[in-house]
């Protein structure tokens, strides 16, 4: 544990971060990326770094509770602090087995990303972190810990302080810090302290018991209660103002047993089974089948999902808003479209966008629409286009929970809007679906138990957050929920495919790729096009892809008609079949089996689309496995032989018929009167109205006009899709800076280390002008041009290696360790030890130069 076995102790962060090895320092930079950013000159710049409180807030944020109790506790102990107090203080005087072994872990942790430096014994906790989670009255430490004698009693005058140990029994002395120094080794002396508690009347102790955990402090009027009075005149309460007193620390580590948490969690705690799951071992070995069944089922339903989203948005969406986003009454629109509640819509919605399947238009009058990148979509294999909405959710910063609630400015979060985005969504969905993994194949997690496992990993951000339930336990409760509807999970279990996902170098297993030949690999189907095979797909894709094909349905090709005009399909439909009978029906109901309903006006539709009753009646008998009804067919007629009877076209509208009787009909018909009709000639009416509201207004009449073209010819009405320009997915927003590649680790430690050595390197010192102060240490050497042409010169035929300061193009200056090779044209070409390369200098460029008084080897 300790970072120097022998020779002088350091004695700043700085010398301990120079006695570790490269991979030490690497291991510091990938826990810490943020320090990074830019890479640092040197060891001393990198230490200077990781003690600003930004850095050292992110790193606190990032350790789980155990390590930083053990932070905490080493905050409230003295500064430096040997091991053994930091482990009396973590387990107490009763000792704790599991903490005893738990801790040098965690030290290991806090000396790794150098929040603590120094040997075992001597343990110092780095200034800006000890301000943070040191006791103090304007930030009270989650220990409940007080400050201590020294610091409650300064300002207090002697008189006061001689008061208080002549009355706690001790001798008095001459000097408030030595009187303090004593009633410090009285509070810290177990066997003094438990005889005066012994004199302390019963009230007394009570009051004792409320401020022992926390908060230490406590209101009091002017005339105290004579528990309180007894109390403050030996001193186990301090004033800080006239109305409120502190238990001191060392009184409250006795009360407490020595221990600095009440209760140290040095274990994470377990990921339970859920508890309708628990009690189901007898269905242990089919379990995980039914889980892969559920969750494909599921996945499918998501993908009819999203395509009947981007149908219901095929010929342009809704506006987007001023600020951007969804407006609610779109949301509740969209909702009622897909048959879902208002969050499950926004989740829909937000994911199609991280998938790139849908975007805004960039129009003047701007509409949300399906992109480019639908079109190729729906030729893809269902598996893979499954694949494609996973990785685009698991790796999305954008957060649909978030739909609804409001903004740190009281503003509405809207769907699709801009303010979404959390960096931390991705770690932790994937954290919930590694949880979910550590469980057996088949077993549902109980949810409680998830959020507890992250809230001992990341205690601190919660605190942060002000709030009993934070950000990151809200996104996994949602990742739970996700998960169920994306498939990702069935039943509340992770599915074989959603074991792929998450680890894709590992065989796909679970029920799916284990025994049987459905479950081969060679089950996924073969793209057949280039478009679908998935070049594209994140390795992780391609595993779950093929995880999840043997489990999804085949698509059928019939549908089962019955006698109250609905057309059953007891499955997925083939996409030409799916199409075509979604303009001839409405769909009625969705899941397992999907439930088509005829109408007059769905029949209607087909008809405007071009389609004939003999057309409509040979689709049907040749899709489906049971006689076409009668009254489906007399529907058929019925409406076929009725449209196109009426032609209406631009008059600026008319309506034309053979049949008189017909118009004399619409004409006495009260409906119509809005449509203010006129009679032309026997068999041709006008109107004031437009064609389009000429043609609705007859259709609520129970009629079936058809519109008509200048030339008399009947107008097929057909889709017209809207796109977008090509659009790209959302990027995700990072939260904080990313891991840094091993490459650039590597780099970055031998920079560092080279910039170390230009700044502690033993140089020769030049003689100074008279009256010039002395450079400062880490100051640029400042020569002459003159001398520093003579000195590289020199060295060039020497060979040997110099100090400089150099000045870049964009007027950075830095430190080098160079051996000059060659001078010529203002130029000196020379190997560069701190970038480990040969480089060549502009001599104006460089501030000075000094000789090593020992070469570098």
């Amino acid at each position: 544990m300790s970072e120097r076995t022998g020779g002088t102790p350091p004695r700043t962060l700085a010398e301990a971060l120079r006695t570790r090895d490269d991979d030490a320092l690497a291991a510091l930079l990938r826990t810490r990326p943020d320090l990074l950013s830019p890479v640092p000159n040197d060891l001393s710049q990198l230490a200077t770094r990781a003690g600003t409180r930004a850095s050292v807030m992110r790193a606190l944020e990032r350790l789980d509770r155990f390590t930083l109790q053990s932070a905490e506790a080493l905050a409230a102990s003295t500064d430096p602090a040997p091991y053994e107090s930091l482990l009396a203080l973590m387990t107490g005087d009763e000792g704790d087995a599991r903490v005893e072994a738990a801790l040098p872990r965690a030290v290991a942790t806090l000396r790794e990303q150098a929040l603590i430096w120094g040997a075992d014994d001597r343990l110092r906790l780095v200034r800006t972190a000890r301000e943070i989670l040191a006791p103090s009255p304007g930030h009270p430490s989650p220990t409940g810990l007080g400050p201590t004698v020294a610091e409650a009693t300064a300002g207090m005058s002697p008189g006061r302080i001689q008061e208080i140990i002549t009355t706690a029994g001790l001798p008095s002395t001459h000097d408030p810090v030595s009187a303090v120094a004593a009633l410090s080794a009285l509070f810290t002396d177990r066997t003094r302290m438990a005889a005066l508690l012994d004199t302390a009347p019963p009230e007394a102790l009570t009051v004792l018991d409320r401020l022992v955990w926390g908060p230490p402090y406590g209101e009091i009027t002017s005339k105290p209660a004579p528990p309180v009075q007894w109390l403050r005149d030996h001193g186990l309460l301090l004033p800080t103002s006239t109305r409120t007193v502190v238990l001191p620390r060392e009184a409250a580590l006795h009360l407490r047993g020595g221990r600095a948490h009440r209760d140290a969690e040095p274990e994470p705690p377990a990921i339970l089974p859920h508890p309708s799951t628990a009690s189901a071992a007898s269905a242990a070995v089919s379990r995980p089948q039914v889980v892969d069944s559920a969750a494909a089922a599921q996945a499918y339903t998501a993908l009819e999902t999203i395509e009947e989203l981007a149908k219901e948005w095929n010929e342009g969406g809704p506006n987007v808003l001023r600020a951007g986003g969804l407006s609610v009454r779109d949301l509740k629109r969209t909702a009622t479209a897909l048959d879902v509640t208002e969050p499950v819509a926004a989740f829909w919605v937000e994911l199609a966008y991280a998938a790139g399947l849908l975007a805004a238009d960039g129009e003047a009058d701007e509409r949300f629409a399906p992109t480019p990148a639908y079109d190729q979509w729906p030729d893809l294999p269902p598996a893979e286009r499954w694949a494609r909405l996973a990785t685009a959710w698991l790796g999305a910063t954008r957060t649909a929970g978030l739909v609804g609630g409001q903004d740190s400015k009281g503003r509405t979060l809207a769907a699709l809007g801009p303010d979404l985005d959390r960096g931390a969504a991705p770690e932790v969905r994937r954290h919930v679906l590694d949880l979910l993994a550590s469980l057996p194949a088949g077993t549902a997690p109980d949810p409680e138990s998830v959020l507890a496992r992250l809230r001992w990993e990341r205690p601190l951000r919660g605190a942060a957050a002000g709030r009993p339930e934070d950000l990151r336990a809200r996104i996994a409760a949602w990742t739970l929920n996700e998960a169920e509807m994306l498939g990702v999970t069935g039943r509340g279990a992770l599915s074989s495919h959603g074991r792929a996902l998450i680890a894709p170098d590992a065989e796909a297993g679970g029920s799916g790729a284990a025994g049987g030949s459905g479950g081969s690999m060679g089950a996924f189907p073969k793209p057949a096009s280039r478009a679908a095979t998935g070049a594209d797909l994140p390795a992780a894709g391609l595993h779950a892809a093929r995880a999840l094909a043997p489990h999804l349905p085949e698509p059928l090709d019939h549908v089962l008609l019955q006698a109250d005009l609905t057309a059953v399909a007891p499955g997925p439909l083939l996409r030409p079949l799916a199409e075509t009978l979604s303009v001839i029906a409405d769909i009625e109901s969705r899941g397992g089996a999907t439930v088509y309903r005829f109408t007059p006006a769905s029949v209607r539709r087909a008809l405007d689309a071009g389609q004939s009753a003999s057309d409509l009646h040979s689709f049907l008998a040749a899709h489906s496995r049971t006689p076409v009804p009668q009254p489906l067919s007399y529907l058929i007629d019925d409406m076929a032989r009725r449209h196109g009877h009426l032609r209406i076209g631009a008059a600026s509208a008319y309506v034309r018929c053979d049949d008189e009787a017909v118009l004399d009909e619409i004409l006495a018909d009260r409906r119509s009167q809005g449509l203010r009709l006129r009679r032309l000639a026997p068999t041709v009416l006008a109107a004031q109205a437009d064609p389009t509201t000429l043609l609705d207004g007859l259709r609520t009449m129970g009629l079936a006009p058809a519109a008509e073209s200048a030339e008399g010819d009947v107008l097929v009405t057909r889709a017209h899709a809207h796109r977008t320009p090509p659009r790209t997915p959302p990027a995700p927003v990072p939260d904080g800076p990313p891991v840094p590649a091993p490459t650039l680790l590597g780099a970055a430690v031998r920079a560092i280390r080279a910039g170390d050595q230009a700044a502690t390197v033993v140089r020769k010192t030049l003689p100074e002008p008279a009256g010039a102060a002395a450079p400062a240490r880490g100051d640029l050497p400042r020569t002459t041009s003159a001398e520093t042409l003579a000195t590289v010169q020199a060295a060039a035929l020497t060979g040997s290696a110099l100090w400089i300061g150099y000045v870049n193009a964009e007027g950075a200056a830095s430190q080098r360790v160079i051996a000059p090779v060659r001078v010529e044209g203002g130029f000196v070409t020379a190997y560069d030890h701190t970038a480990d390369e040969v480089r060549t200098y502009p001599l104006h460029r460089i501030t000075g130069v000094s000789e090593l008084a020992d070469d570098p080897a």
